[in-house]
């Protein structure tokens, strides 16, 4: 019984370090993926004709490369800890999951958009620049504040719920997987003149990939959004009404609640890359944003979380302990 509780617990044990502790080493897991993905693509684009044709039959080779060695390399490593001795692999496997998740860095980089915008706007703009991938020299206040509750509600999905689910579905080597195919799509995913085409399977399979989770996570944010405090009737009336307004078929399913629990509006027209990109609003203007938003999408977003860990580490040890009584 001990040993069916030990893979669950490490997934428990790696998510509250990182919410608690952080990740204060100087390299980190997704690094070595964002590294993979940048010598991939240079010797794949070096090697290929630069036609549509050619780019994205690229982005597919790019693809299916790092997810092999994202998904194997951590297999092997997790295996040859657990052979050596099950002390080992437990702690490698909690290191792993420790890795996996980002709880604890959105909140803190999310935080710390707010202490700079109180200093200056300018410092606030470059805050959150380092958090968003949109143009930031020209938001207002409340366009800072915007998107850094976006950005909470969007990887409250992406950067928690999602790769928990993969963990739990598959252990280590599945969480790996999504995040080699999150870290490609922010990498790659882009439609601009340089990813159009070579992006297209990243951007295709990380869409298909948060389907399910960010679904299951807007789920989870309504049913938790009035023990955070905030107005879950809303929460849901703008799920209802404006998932579908964004161009990813994920984003706005966890933007949506967030904008109806904080009864504020969110997203809109944003610049990317010096260009005007037409988006529909999320949410009613009920009330002017404020930097105080930007707490209370934190705290939205750690309640949803650490929920969400509890019951992924019940559901995974009553597997578990099932599997080993049959």
């Amino acid at each position: 019984m001990i040993i069916a509780v030990l893979s669950p617990a490490a997934m428990l044990l790696g998510f509250l370090l990182e919410l608690f502790v952080g990740w204060h080493l100087p390299w980190h897991p997704i690094m070595g993926i964002g590294s993979l993905i940048s010598a991939a693509e240079s010797s794949i684009r070096g090697a290929l004709p630069r036609t549509k044709a050619g780019e994205r039959f690229g982005g597919v080779l790019l693809v299916l490369l790092v997810i092999f060695i994202s998904m194997v390399l951590p297999y092997a490593v997790l295996g040859l800890g657990y052979y050596i001795h099950f002390t080992i692999g437990f702690f490698v496997e909690t290191v792993m999951c420790w890795a996996i998740f980002a709880t604890g860095s959105l909140a803190k980089e999310a935080i710390k958009v707010k202490r700079a915008l109180a200093v200056s706007l300018e410092r606030g703009r470059r805050a959150v620049a380092m958090i968003v991938g949109r143009d930031t020299d020209s938001l207002d206040e409340a366009g800072v504040i915007k998107a850094t509750v976006e950005t909470v509600a969007e990887n409250l999905s992406d950067g928690v719920i999602a790769p928990m689910l993969f963990l739990t579905v598959g252990g280590v080597p599945f969480g790996f997987f999504y995040k080699a195919v999150n870290t490609m799509d922010s990498m790659v995913g882009y439609k601009n003149d340089k990813y159009m085409y070579f992006g297209t399977a990243a951007a295709v399979l990380d869409d298909i990939c948060n389907f399910i989770p960010a679904r299951v996570s807007a789920g989870l944010m309504i049913f938790i959004s009035r023990f955070a405090g905030l107005d879950r009737r809303n929460a849901r009336r703008i799920f209802i009404r404006d998932r579908h307004n964004h161009a990813s078929p994920n984003s706005a399913q966890t933007e949506s609640v967030m904008a109806g629990a904080l009864n504020v509006q969110l997203a809109g027209d944003a610049y990317y890359f010096g260009k005007l990109y037409k988006k529909k609003t999320i949410g009613d203007p009920v009330r002017h944003i404020v930097p105080e938003d930007i707490d209370r999408a934190v705290k939205f977003m750690v309640y949803t979380c650490v929920f969400s860990v509890v019951v992924c580490t019940v559901i995974k040890m009553a597997v578990r302990v099932i599997s080993e009584i049959l």
